[in-house]
This record gives C-alpha cells, structure tokens and sequence, in this order.
C-alpha cells in the first residue's frame, strides 16, 4: 500500500514537471522580427516541435510589382512558390534553459539552409544562430517578440 501512494505521488510529480516544462518551451511561439527588419517570422508548435514561417516582408513586390518569389532555391520546381508563406523555421526541439536546437534555417535571399540553434533572451528578444557544421562557424541575428 505504501509502495501504490508512493508510485502515485511520483506520477503526479512528475505530470506536474512536464506541464511546466511544456509552459516554459511554449514561449517561443508568436510573431518575431527579424534583426534587419526586413521580415517576420511566426512562430508556432507541431507536434513536439517548433517552426516557422514567413508572414510580413517589408518589400514584399520584386522590381516589375509583382509578389517575391523563393526564385535562389536550390530546387528549380520551388522558384516560383512565394517567399510569403514560406516555412523556414523547421524541426526545433526545446532542450531546456530557453534554448531550441536541431532545427534547420531557410534563407530565401540566398537559396541556402543552415543547421540553427534559437535562445529565448527573456520575453522578448530571440538570438538566432545559423552555422555550417559546429557553431562556431556561423552568425547570430537578434529577433525582436513584435505584440
């Protein structure tokens, strides 16, 4: 009997842990703005993962007016999709501390897809790390939470 109210109060705890744990990784959903100003990115979960997507463009017309295009992607089928709308935010995990790892970045303006870490710098700042291979060989751009 002592064992089934220990198990019980273990569970319990435990539920409670992963609740909070959920809680805490769920801030990074929302609107953010890109460091250059340039974009904003919409940030939402699937499954146990997060991601995201293009949802403003600052200049959202190329030369002749017409909607921008993913026109550097590396796959001639996928030139003429929109750059709005574009999922480039893919596959991030919490891994606790307000950092998000295993993720991929897509960068339209230039067709290329970097491994990526994000940290969530209080409520309303995110560092964006793309890189090659280990992160030492990359470049962090600093997003801002847009309410």
């Amino acid at each position: 009997m002592k064992n089934l109210f220990l198990l019980c109060g273990l569970l319990v705890f435990c539920t409670g842990l992963k609740a909070q744990t959920n809680a805490e990784a769920d801030k990074i959903i929302g609107l953010w703005q890109t460091g250059s100003g340039k974009g904003r990115i919409q940030i939402t979960k699937y499954g146990d993962k997060y991601g995201g997507k293009l949802v403003w463009i600052r200049e959202p017309n190329d030369a002749q007016g017409k909607p921008k295009t993913d026109s550097q992607n590396p796959d001639p089928a996928k030139r003429s999709n929109p750059r709005l709308g574009l999922n480039n935010l893919l596959g991030f995990t919490y891994e606790g501390k307000n950092k998000y790892e295993n993720g991929t970045i897509y960068d339209p303006e230039n067709g290329k897809t970097y491994k990526c870490v994000m940290t969530l710098d209080g409520e309303d700042k995110l560092n964006v790390r793309g890189y090659i291979g280990i992160t030492l060989i990359g470049r962090t751009d600093e997003w801002t939470r847009v309410k």
